[in-house]
């Protein structure tokens, strides 16, 4: 991490100071849009903890999406070599130049977020994602980076706190959400960011999330195979895997018996108990699914709601 230093120049003003963010709201006719799922982070202990823990430095490239104002690009600009900040909403991004202005490094995107492809904005060069995600789309942008043909090597990144426990549990309380996540990096919370963090206040606390990012154990079709089981297992969480495999699936209740016996799971176990080993097992093990189980699987999209 850069010394202060060798820090770039400071913003041109500060925005997590409340009256300054109200100063430039009333000035711009600005407020923020519960359709893009805004809030402004207005706490600069969770902004200083989100940027200490990127760890960046001027070799560095630096992904924001959804951007904002610029309370979080700012900080990224004075210790990375690199910033792209990607925001789409009209309103606010004469505010965000403005805040940006004085530095050379940061360039400005204005793009749906879950539009942007990585690989076109670095190549083959590393990257980190450094960004406040908007509640509403949080799992979709998760997966969308993560399965990037170049994905990020980290990713801090401040959410709901509900989310942040969810893609953090382990095996005994998992979800679909939790699964997609681990499959592709090793997240843990670095902190609780309450809801007095934010203007306006949402109506849940949230978390600061490093995601270390790695390469999935299976790709391809057994990847892929593996998806489309823990979605139908996860359609019905609540059930027993015997139970919920033979309607998912389409496939006979005996035929899912033998599979699960022939993969050591018992068949009494819900889906939120097994491990990415069991159910990379499970996927190996799968017999032949009917038409309509085939259509299950060419449905799945990488844009899909996972959880």
């Amino acid at each position: 991490m850069p010394s202060n230093a060798s820090l770039g120049p400071p913003p041109p003003y500060d925005l997590t100071d409340r009256d300054t963010v109200r100063a430039i709201e009333d000035e711009r006719h600005l407020r923020a849009r519960k359709n893009f799922s805004q809030h402004w982070l207005v706490d600069r202990d969770a902004l200083d903890l989100m940027v200490s823990t990127a760890q960046l430095t001027r070799a560095d490239n630096a992904l924001e999406v959804g951007a904002g104002m610029g309370v979080l690009t700012a900080e990224l600009a004075r210790r990375a070599g690199r910033v792209v900040a990607i925001e789409i909403e009209q309103g606010v991004l004469p505010v965000l130049r403005r805040t940006i202005k004085r530095y050379d490094n940061v360039e400005v995107l204005e793009m749906d977020l879950l539009k942007c492809n990585p690989a076109d904005i670095f190549g083959a060069e590393p990257y980190k994602i450094v960004a406040n995600l908007p509640y509403a789309i949080t799992a979709l942008t998760l997966r969308h980076f993560l399965e990037a043909s170049n994905p990020p090597t980290t990713m801090i990144i401040l959410i709901q706190l509900e989310v942040a426990e969810r893609i953090t549990t382990g095996a005994g309380d998992m979800s679909l959400l939790a699964l997609s996540t681990q499959f592709y990096s090793t997240p843990r919370i670095i902190a609780r960011v309450p809801a007095s963090s934010f203007m306006p206040r949402p109506k849940v606390d949230s978390a600061i999330v490093q995601l270390d990012i790695h390469a999935p154990p299976v790709t391809g079709e057994l990847r892929d195979r593996i998806f489309v089981i823990a979605k139908a297992a996860f359609a019905q969480r609540r059930k027993q895997l015997h139970n919920v495999l033979p309607g998912g699936l389409h496939l006979p209740a005996s035929q899912v018996q033998d599979w699960l016996e022939a993969a050591h799971i018992a068949p009494d176990r819900r889906p939120q108990t097994l491990s990415i080993p069991e159910w990379i097992t499970l996927a190996t093990l799968m017999p032949s699914m009917g038409k309509s189980a085939e259509a299950v699987s060419s449905a799945w999209s990488v844009q899909e709601e996972i959880d």
